[in-house]
């Protein structure tokens, strides 16, 4: 497909604007320009509450994970007071970045470029031969600080300081998933896989179960299908979108295998068996099922990249067995045969809207989050009417 030169504007989104039953899918152009994708990036990832991590990451004080999001390279940094804070990851003499990307512990932020440093809280520590520079002043030279706050040991940034605070990005599902004792959980594993899909295709892809029975037939298939009994979108009251399915056993474990006992603050249907699995805007998914929780966190690289790092969840009483690491490879080993299946699939529908042949498509019953989600990006990206 052709991209108009008035990407923007809404006209051309009015087929996915209908109901679900008669919406037709995002144009490719959603998954292939780089216009759209700035777009996203300026009105997405700039504005909103981007989750970028785990407490368990940066558990003492001087560690630091850095990185680079949406185009910002930035740090998070647990100070010695104990209080975690986020920083431009840049310099304030002429702009070097200061900590390479990954994790680590320091005591000093120090530029590798002319060593001026900083305090675990941002602060100016020193600035060799800037004695003579008239008018510089130590306490207006600090770090950049960004917005930072947590929730359920969820590490969230934010770019703009007009947002509302996290809280109210969250609404009400921390009081949803306040059972499953998040803040108890440690992250036990960290995975990364890079993608070759544009990030929208892979988040419509986790909260859509048409397509289990055939991309997972042979492993979760018959108990994460949607054809089962027990399956339903909840209403959601925030920046989310969420479905509860009702099934036997850990959805975290193939048929068959060991696992750990339910968690055991679980009570009423959650306790006899089942998973919820919100979708946090833009880009965080978690799963909170009977023994465990997991959360796939995306990165954006580009129109047609994307980051994907896997997080495992377990309650901490279970880290400490002696038996842990045996027990928890069963869980691995699932996770890792699923979400291969998954950027496969995810892979292959980026190389087909690539074609110019390719049209949007009709949705299914379903399909609805994947049509929520689709008119959310339009509500943040498009033009007044």
């Amino acid at each position: 497909m052709d991209v108009p030169a008035d990407l923007f504007h809404p006209r051309h989104y009015e087929a996915v604007r209908k109901p679900l039953l008669q919406a037709e899918t995002l144009p490719t152009w959603c998954y292939t320009s780089d216009a759209f994708y700035q777009r996203e990036v300026e009105r997405i990832w700039r504005k909103a509450w981007n989750f970028l991590g785990h407490v368990t990451q940066v558990a003492n004080p001087g560690d630091y994970l850095a990185m680079e999001f949406a185009g910002v390279p930035l740090f998070i940094i647990r100070g010695k007071d104990n209080v975690l804070r986020a920083f431009a990851n840049a310099c304030r003499h002429r702009g070097s970045t200061l900590l390479d990307h990954g994790h680590g512990n320091c005591g000093l932020v120090v530029c590798p470029y002319h060593s001026w440093s900083y305090a675990l809280d941002g602060t100016l520590y020193g600035a060799p031969e800037m004695h003579k520079t008239e008018g510089f002043d130590p306490a207006q030279n600090g770090l950049v600080p960004l917005r930072c706050e947590s929730w359920g040991g969820f590490l969230f940034v934010c770019f703009d300081n007009a947002a509302p605070p996290l809280a109210q990005w969250l609404g009400g599902l921390p009081d949803k998933l306040e059972c499953y004792n998040l803040d108890d959980m440690v992250l036990t594993r960290r995975k990364t896989f890079n993608m070759a899909c544009n990030w929208k295709i892979f988040v419509e892809n986790a909260k859509e179960s048409y397509h289990i029975g055939t991309v997972h037939r042979a492993t979760i298939n018959k108990y994460a299908s949607a054809r089962s009994a027990g399956y339903w979108v909840e209403e959601a009251t925030g920046e989310y979108v969420i479905t509860f399915a009702q099934h036997e056993n850990s959805m975290a474990l193939l048929k068959g295998d060991a696992g750990f006992p339910p968690i055991e603050s679980l009570a009423g249907r959650r306790e006899a068996g089942g998973t919820y699995a919100p979708l946090l805007y833009p880009s965080t998914y978690l799963a909170c099922t009977i023994d465990c929780a997991w959360y796939l966190e995306l990165h954006p690289l580009g129109p047609d990249r994307t980051r994907l790092v896997h997080g495992a969840l377990f309650p901490r009483s279970r880290t400490t067995r002696p038996d842990f690491e045996e027990i928890a490879a069963n869980y691995y080993k699932r996770w890792d045969i699923t979400l291969e299946e998954d950027i496969i699939a995810s892979d292959r529908q980026q190389r087909g809207v690539t074609s110019p042949y390719c049209l949007p498509g009709r949705f299914s019953y379903r399909e609805p989050l994947v049509h929520a989600i689709d008119n959310w990006v339009l509500d943040c990206v498009l033009d007044p009417a």
